[in-house]
């Protein structure tokens, strides 16, 4: 695995899911303060490392109660005419599959159609899980939470492109030819593993 996430990242991170699970699980208010005191010591880590104000990290980190596990994510491979659907994100002007976090309650492949119409202005219909990818160690810029990625290949039925209130654009790409990417959202790697399944529909689903 190609782990490029810095050591102090990877503290913070474990701290944080202990501090968190044992928030959900406090007896007292003796045990709240301490795990209470670890997310203080969380946030101070990563304002020592990054541009971000302790202040802002700790009440994002409050309000995330509950027993931590990694977040999802979920893309949609749209592919028509060997061109893949891309959205412009609005935060770093640069381009990814539509896609988004997944909500409780969600069908995975639900948030990919969500996602892909309300991004896009395009409806699909999911096909295939192309790969279930560990969002953290191979994306772009770090993220405070671990997360793991699922990518369907998807085909599209209908619609007409259409951006949002989070996309600047929409357009198809070349897969060979492809605008700079939203790394942390759709990179490479992902590419890659999307032209691989194309000409191969009997390609097992990817796996970290």
């Amino acid at each position: 695995m190609n782990d490029k996430t810095p050591m102090w990242l990877n503290i913070a991170r474990e701290i944080q899911q202990l501090s968190q699970t044992g928030l959900a699980f406090a007896a007292n208010d003796y045990e709240k303060k301490r795990y209470t005191r670890l997310i203080e010591i969380v946030s101070e880590i990563i304002e020592n490392h990054s541009q971000l104000e302790k202040e802002s990290v700790q009440k994002y980190l409050m309000n995330h109660p509950g027993y931590a596990t990694p977040k999802i994510d979920v893309r949609a491979a749209v592919i028509k005419d060997n061109q893949i659907l891309l959205v412009q994100e609005s935060t770093d002007k640069c381009w990814t599959m539509p896609g988004g976090w997944a909500d409780v309650g969600d069908i995975p492949s639900q948030v990919a159609i969500r996602e892909t119409k309300e991004e896009s202005g395009f409806d699909i219909i999911p096909r295939k899980v192309i790969g279930v990818f560990d969002a953290n160690r191979l994306g772009g810029h770090l993220e405070l939470f671990h997360a793991f990625k699922i990518i369907f290949l998807c085909n599209l039925i209908g619609g007409e492109a259409r951006t949002s209130d989070e996309t600047l654009d929409v357009k198809f790409f070349p897969l060979d030819n492809l605008p700079p990417l939203s790394l942390n959202r759709t990179n490479e790697n992902h590419i890659e593993e999307i032209k691989l399944h194309l000409p191969d529909k009997n390609r097992p689903t990817y796996f970290d």
